[in-house]
């Protein structure tokens, strides 16, 4: 059987604004079909290292390639397979649901679009909402669909950045279904989280702490490794103690 490549390898992956380095010499793997979370405080430098994966910021040292492709060399072949759901939404709130999803499917090159949006539709669970303004919607609906519009092209790869950010526990517990299922059909999933109840669902686990990455595994190995109960307990030793490998 042929062994397949990471879906995203990283090596010595930097990038610096000025004086400020924001991500520090990282490297690691995802595999194809995982979900694959990034942990870290506010400012650690995971968006950036989102934002370098996506082709939308060029890194300043080190080596990214996305689904076999150099992030570095051709970002915008990049953008042709993955879907991206950013911490602030790149919905247009004075379109409709609709036609926030036709949008989208124009953008991405969506065949049978109207087959497409109103499947969006139906999975993000708005059916019969199609006609409501983007901007009236509540947070949790806005999720729902963003993360739909960053799946109308059914991409190979999926970045999420702080998904469930500001949304109640049902909708998150409904969100994380959907990943589920995503990763289940073979999209891998790389994603942003603060919430360790989250985190526990992912297959394997990177800490970032002031640029760097500072522990990597599932969340079992990561408990047993440094002895704690809970995922929480791991985090606070690390980044607030500043324990390091």
């Amino acid at each position: 059987m042929k062994q397949q490549h990471p879906a995203v390898i990283i090596e010595h992956l930097t990038k610096k604004f000025g004086d400020f380095t924001a991500v520090d010499d990282i490297s690691f793997t995802v595999n194809r079909g995982e979900i694959f979370g990034f942990l870290g405080a506010n400012g650690a430098g995971k968006s950036t290292t989102i934002r370098m994966l996506c082709g939308i910021l060029k890194p300043t040292e080190g080596r990214g390639i996305v689904g076999g492709v150099d992030i570095s060399k051709t970002p915008e072949k990049v953008k042709t397979f993955i879907g991206y759901m950013s911490q602030k939404f790149s919905l247009y709130d004075d379109l409709t649901i609709e036609e926030n999803l036709n949008f989208f499917a124009g953008i991405y090159g969506v065949k049978k679009r109207k087959e497409a949006v109103n499947k969006a539709i139906e999975s993000a669970g708005l059916a019969g909402k199609e006609k409501k303004l983007t901007g009236s919607l509540p947070v949790g609906w806005k999720q729902q669909l963003s993360l739909a519009s960053a799946v109308m092209h059914s991409p190979s790869i999926l970045f999420l950045d702080e998904p469930t950010s500001g949304v109640d526990p049902i909708t998150r517990r409904k969100f994380w279904e959907t990943i589920r299922k995503l990763a289940e059909n073979g999209t891998t999933v790389f994603v942003t989280t603060h919430y360790m109840m989250e985190a526990e669902y992912c297959d394997r686990l990177s800490i970032m702490r002031a640029g760097k990455v500072i522990a990597i595994g599932s969340p079992g190995e990561l408990k047993q490794k440094y002895k704690k109960d809970s995922l929480e307990d791991v985090f606070v030793s690390l980044v607030q103690k500043g324990e390091n490998l």
